[in-house]
């Protein structure tokens, strides 16, 4: 199964790094490029555990539906996610938040499998991990500019 190991230096607190990271549409926005939306559960604001979102998206060339839920959350150390129904036969991504000096080290693990047996191990190798480490290193940009921004206010406190 391939796993991505991403780590990003963000100067902000980890509960602001951690509430940023699981906001559907923070998500949305880091994603516009592939017109991903909420469809359906937790369409906006902060997700919580055992609560699913519905993304529909355009990857690959086609439409796209991907329902994950939030199983496993420790408040702002960590949270995972997993594939409820998709088109990967199994997805699931760790998030750690480690405090330290001058800011927040988010750590990201993604696991996934495709379907389709050899042809699926051969796409994973040839083109499908390099596409999901550029969605997730895009997602976790646009995490960082708005925590050490300052425009997760807007987002954060009403």
């Amino acid at each position: 199964m391939p796993t991505i190991h991403l780590t990003t230096f963000i100067a902000a607190p980890a509960e602001v790094v951690f509430d940023l990271s699981r906001h559907v549409g923070l998500h949305q926005k880091s994603m516009s490029a592939y017109k991903e939306e909420a469809v359906a559960g937790t369409q906006m604001g902060l997700m919580e555990k055992d609560e699913t979102v519905t993304w529909k998206a355009r990857h690959l060339f086609k439409n796209r539906i991907l329902r994950v839920k939030i199983c496993e959350m420790m408040k702002p150390q960590m949270f995972t996610d997993e594939q409820v129904q998709g088109d990967f036969k199994q997805m699931k991504h760790e998030h750690h938040f480690k405090t330290c000096e001058n800011g927040t080290i988010m750590i990201d693990l993604f696991y996934f499998e495709s379907p389709y047996g050899i042809f699926g191990h051969w796409f994973n190798t040839i083109y499908l991990t390099k596409y999901m480490r550029r969605l997730l290193e895009q997602r976790n940009k646009t995490i960082q500019e708005y925590a050490e921004s300052g425009k997760w206010k807007k987002l954060l406190i009403k």
